[in-house]
C-alpha cells in the first residue's frame, strides 16, 4: 500500500475516532461534548454552523441604519460587569470607530469582562437598536480583528451551536484542529454521482462548510453534504425493507372482480383516483412484495381506492386483511365496501374487540378455510388465532397510528404479502421521501364528487360568542356542532439544556404543539366534562350536548358516536380526535379552541369533518394567542383548503432540524436537509438510491463499498435507539 493510500486510511479511521484525539480536546472539554452528544471526531466534523456572519461589508457606527442587521469594526473603549438581578449577569461593551459609540450587551456572558480590554479591536455583527439616546446591539456576534475571528479565518464566520462552558469561539478551534486530523478523508460518493451533480469531495465540502471564504461556497459544501445525508438515509430504508428472495404474489389485476368493481361503485372514478388504481394494481402484479402508500387528501375516496387492491386479491384465489385504528372507522369501511365487494362475489367479514365470541368464532373458521376473500378489523387482527392461509395482501388505513410491532404482525399473517398503507395527513411529496423512501407511492388530491364549500374564520378569544352564534343559527336549522377543545395538561419542552447558543431565537411561546392523536393522550375528562356542561346552560340551551375523550371506555365511545351519527347528540365536545373519523354529513359547524396550539395539518384533518354533505360546513378556530406569527399561521387555514399546500406552507416555517424530528427512524441523521428547499436535492438522491440498488443490492461493487461503510456506521447505532422509541409509542395503543 502506498504512502498516499495509507494516509487516506488513517484519515478515514480518525475519523471515526474518539474526539479526544483532537487536538485541545481535554479530558473536561471532551466531558462537555458528550454531553451535547459529539463522542467521536464524525460528531465534531458534522456539529454544523447554525448561521453565517458576512464581515466582507462593513459600516460605520455613524452609517449604520437602525433595525438593519450589519457588521461594525471599531475599538474597545469600556467594559463593564452588571448584575442586575441575583442570577442575571450582563455585559456592557462600549465601541468606537472615530464616526460614534456603540453600545452592546452581552447577557450571561460574564468571562467577557475578562477577555477584552479598552484598545482592543473588535468586529461585531448583530441587529442594530436604538434607544436611550445610543445605538445599541444585543448578543451580537464578536470576532478579534487582529487574528481574523479566533480561529476562523475570512470574513465569512460560521457560528456553531455552542454552551456555556464551550463558546462558539472554541467550537470553531476545535473544528479546524478536527479538519486537521481527517485531511485526505476517503469520499464515500462514487465519483460519477459527484460528476453529475458537481459535488465537492467529502473533505473539501467539510472545511467550506465551517470555514467557507464566500457564502457561496457554505452553499455548495452544505448542498453536497444535504445529497449525502439523504443518499445513505434513502439507502437504509431501501435496504432494510428489501423483500427476501423467492417471496411475494404475482397478483392477477385484470380478473372479474377488478373489472367489475367501476360499475359497483355508485359514483365514477376521479383521474387522479384511476391513477393511483392502475399504481397500485401495477405494483400488485410484480412477483416481488409491494410496499406502496397512497397519500389522500381529506374526502379523496382513498378507501375506493383500496378496493381494487382487495378484489385483485380475491381474483388471485388469495385473501387480505385490512386493519383501522378505529371501531368507527372499520365499521365505517366495512359498510362502504362490503355493498360493492358483495357485488363483484368478494366475500368479506368484520372483526373487532366488540364482535361477539360466537360471530367471532364463526368468522375465524371461516377466514382460516378460505371462505372469506376479505375480512376488515381493528387491531384484533392481530391476534395469534386470526389465521388467514392465502394471505397476500395487508392494508393499514391510517399507518401512522399503529407501532412498529403492530404492523409487523399484521404483515406476519402472510409470507411475504403485499401492503398497502393508507394516510390522510397530507404530505409533501419529498417529506414522504425522506420518511417512507423505501415505498412507493400514490397521490390524491381531488375529491371524486363535488361536496358543499367549507368556509374557515378565525377569530381571537374575546371573539368566541360570534362562534356560539354561528353554531346557534346551525342548530336551529336541524344541523349538528362539533366542539374541539385540546386541554392537555402538559408543557412542550423547549429543547436540550444548555444547547442554545446565546443568540438562539426564544420568541415562540412554550405550548403544547399537537400534531397528532399521540399528542392528545394525556388530556383532561374533568376540563371536558365542565366544557359540556358550560356550553349546555350557558349557549346550547335546549340542544343535547355530548361528550367524548380518551379516556372513554371503547363502547362508552361508540354509543356517543353512534348518538351523535343518529342526531340524538346535537353538539359533541371532544377532546380528543381520536374518534372523530365518522361521516356524519349532517354536522356543518366546528369549533376549534385554542386552535393556535395544532398544527396546521391537524386543524386541516379536524376541518375535513364537516361539509360533508350537502349543507356548506363552518370552521370557526379561536385563537387563546395575539402573537403575530401564531395568527399569521392559522390565516392560511382561511387562504386555501389544498391539505398538501397547507403541509409545505407549515413546513416552511419552522427550524429545520423540527421538520423530521425523532419519530421516523433514520430522520435524525438529515441534520441539514429541509425538505421544502431541498426537495429537488431529496428526489435526485432517492432515484439514485433506487438505481444503485437495483444495480447493486449488496453494495459489494468497489465504487459501492464506501456507501456500505457509511450505512453500517450511520445507522448501526441509531437503529436500535430508533425502533424501542417507535414499539414504546404503538405499546400504548
Amino acid at each position: 500500500m502506498n504512502s498516499d493510500a495509507n494516509s487516506r486510511l488513517a484519515a478515514s479511521l480518525a475519523f471515526d475516532g474518539k474526539v479526544g484525539a483532537v487536538r485541545a480536546v481535554s479530558q473536561s472539554r471532551a466531558g462537555v461534548l458528550a454531553k451535547m452528544g459529539i463522542v467521536t471526531v464524525r460528531d465534531l466534523l458534522t456539529h454544523f454552523p447554525r448561521r453565517y456572519v458576512d464581515m466582507s461589508d462593513v459600516c460605520t457606527i455613524a452609517r449604520a441604519q437602525i433595525g438593519s442587521s450589519c457588521t461594525i469594526v471599531g475599538e474597545v473603549y469600556e467594559v463593564k460587569l452588571k448584575r442586575p438581578k441575583p442570577r442575571l449577569s450582563l455585559t456592557e461593551i462600549t465601541l468606537v470607530d472615530g464616526t460614534g459609540t456603540l453600545l452592546i450587551t452581552c447577557f450571561r456572558q460574564p468571562w467577557l469582562a475578562e477577555r477584552l480590554q479598552p484598545g482592543q479591536r473588535l468586529a461585531v455583527s448583530g441587529k442594530l437598536e436604538f434607544n436611550y439616546g445610543f445605538k445599541r446591539m444585543t448578543n451580537p456576534f464578536i470576532a478579534h480583528v487582529e487574528d481574523g475571528g479566533d480561529a476562523a479565518g475570512g470574513l465569512i464566520v460560521a457560528v456553531h451551536p455552542a454552551t456555556e462552558k464551550l463558546s462558539a469561539a472554541w467550537m470553531r478551534r476545535l473544528v479546524a484542529n478536527g479538519l486537521e486530523l481527517v485531511f485526505g478523508l476517503e469520499d464515500p460518493l462514487p465519483l460519477d454521482v459527484r460528476l453529475r451533480y458537481r459535488l465537492m469531495p467529502r473533505y473539501a465540502s467539510l472545511r467550506n462548510i465551517h470555514f467557507p471564504e464566500t457564502i457561496d461556497d457554505a452553499q455548495a459544501a452544505r448542498r453536497r453534504l444535504a445529497y449525502e445525508e439523504v443518499l445513505l438515509l434513502e439507502l437504509h430504508l431501501m435496504r432494510a425493507h428489501a423483500p427476501a428472495p423467492g417471496t411475494g404474489t404475482a397478483h392477477v389485476v385484470d380478473g372479474p372482480a377488478v373489472r367489475g368493481l367501476a360499475d359497483a361503485f355508485p359514483f365514477e372514478l376521479t383521474d387522479g383516483q384511476c391513477q393511483a388504481r392502475d399504481q397500485i394494481l401495477e405494483r400488485m402484479a410484480a412477483e416481488t412484495p409491494a410496499n406502496h402508500m397512497l397519500l389522500g387528501d381529506v374526502g379523496t375516496g382513498k378507501t375506493a381506492v383500496a378496493a381494487f387492491a382487495l378484489a385483485a386479491a380475491a381474483d388471485s384465489g388469495c385473501q387480505a386483511l385490512m386493519m383501522a385504528p378505529t371501531e368507527v372507522l372499520a365499521n365505517q369501511y366495512a359498510q362502504a365496501l362490503g355493498q360493492v365487494l358483495e357485488r363483484v362475489q368478494v366475500r368479506w367479514g368484520l372483526l373487532t374487540g366488540s364482535t361477539a365470541p360466537a360471530a367471532r368464532a364463526q368468522l375465524l373458521a371461516q377466514l382460516a378455510s378460505g371462505e372469506l376473500d376479505v375480512l376488515f378489523g381493528t387491531h384484533a387482527l392481530l391476534e395469534p388465532d386470526v389465521v388467514a392461509p392465502a394471505c397476500s395482501l395487508v392494508v393499514i388505513d391510517e399507518q401512522q397510528r399503529f407501532g412498529v410491532d403492530q404492523r409487523a404482525a399484521l404483515e406476519g399473517k402472510g409470507a411475504g404479502p403485499d401492503v398497502l398503507s393508507l394516510t390522510a395527513t397530507p404530505i409533501p411529496r419529498s417529506l414522504a421521501l425522506a420518511l417512507y423512501g423505501n415505498m412507493t407511492l400514490s397521490y390524491l388530491h381531488a375529491r371524486p364528487h363535488a361536496t358543499a364549500p367549507t368556509e374557515t374564520k378565525v377569530l381571537a378569544s374575546s371573539q368566541r360568542g360570534e362562534a356560539y352564534e354561528l353554531a346557534l343559527e346551525a342548530l336551529e336549522q336541524g344541523r349538528q356542532v362539533y366542539v374541539v377543545c385540546p386541554l392537555v395538561g402538559k408543557v412542550a419542552d423547549k429543547g436540550a439544556a444548555g444547547q442554545a447558543g446565546p443568540d438562539e431565537d426564544d420568541q415562540d411561546a412554550i405550548r403544547v404543539q399537537i400534531e397528532s392523536e399521540d399528542d392528545m393522550l394525556d388530556d383532561d375528562p374533568r376540563a371536558a366534562m365542565q366544557e359540556a356542561q358550560f356550553l349546555r346552560t350557558k349557549i346550547f340551551g335546549g340542544f343535547e350536548v355530548g361528550v367524548l375523550h380518551g379516556q372513554m371506555a371503547a363502547a362508552e365511545k361508540q354509543q356517543v358516536m353512534d348518538d351523535f351519527r343518529a342526531g340524538k347528540i346535537h353538539v359533541l365536545v371532544a377532546t380528543t380526535v381520536i374518534e372523530v373519523g365518522v361521516d356524519v354529513p349532517n354536522a356543518t359547524v366546528m369549533i376549534v379552541q385554542d386552535a393556535d396550539r395544532f398544527g396546521l395539518s391537524q386543524l386541516h384533518q379536524l376541518r375535513g369533518r364537516v361539509g360533508r354533505g350537502e349543507h356548506p360546513g363552518l370552521v370557526c378556530l379561536i385563537s387563546s394567542t395575539k402573537a403575530p406569527h401564531a395568527l399569521e399561521r392559522l390565516a392560511a387555514m382561511e387562504r386555501t383548503t389544498d391539505g398538501f399546500e397547507l403541509a409545505e406552507y407549515d413546513l416552511s416555517l419552522r427550524r429545520e432540524g423540527d421538520i423530521l424530528g425523532n419519530r421516523q427512524h433514520g430522520a435524525s441523521v438529515l441534520k441539514l436537509v429541509n425538505v421544502v428547499r431541498d426537495a429537488p436535492i431529496i428526489e435526485a438522491a432517492h432515484d439514485d438510491a433506487r438505481a444503485i440498488l437495483d444495480d447493486d443490492p449488496q453494495l459489494e461493487l468497489p465504487e459501492h463499498r464506501g456507501l456500505r461503510y457509511e450505512l453500517s456506521r450511520t445507522f448501526e447505532k441509531l437503529g436500535d435507539a430508533a425502533t424501542a422509541q417507535a414499539k414504546a409509542r404503538g405499546g400504548r395503543r
